[in-house]
């Protein structure tokens, strides 16, 4: 079951490069729950459940900017209540 549930707002450039697939590969790598998703205002939305160190790191990879051809210009995190997910997955 997982201890954390965090839910993040990414914004700068961030759909139309991979960004809910390289996401997905990097919560699946740290073994964290929840799912990614694109937003009508341009930003994309993640959410993360796990233990609290994976949740953490895959906070920061995207603070630092996810991944290769996107650009992040701000990251909002906030706690959410913890929720059951089944792997992580992209929404649309």
């Amino acid at each position: 079951m997982p201890t954390v549930s965090m839910i993040a707002w990414v914004y700068g450039v961030v759909q139309g490069v991979g960004f809910r697939y390289h996401t997905q590969l990097q919560a699946q790598r740290l073994g964290v729950c929840g799912y990614v998703r694109n937003c009508d205002d341009g930003s994309v939305e993640v959410v993360a459940c796990g233990e609290p160190q994976a949740v953490e790191q895959l906070i920061n990879w995207l603070r630092q900017g996810g991944p290769r051809y996107a650009r992040v210009d701000r990251v909002l995190v906030e706690s959410c209540a913890v929720a059951d997910f089944e792997g992580f997955g992209i929404r649309y």
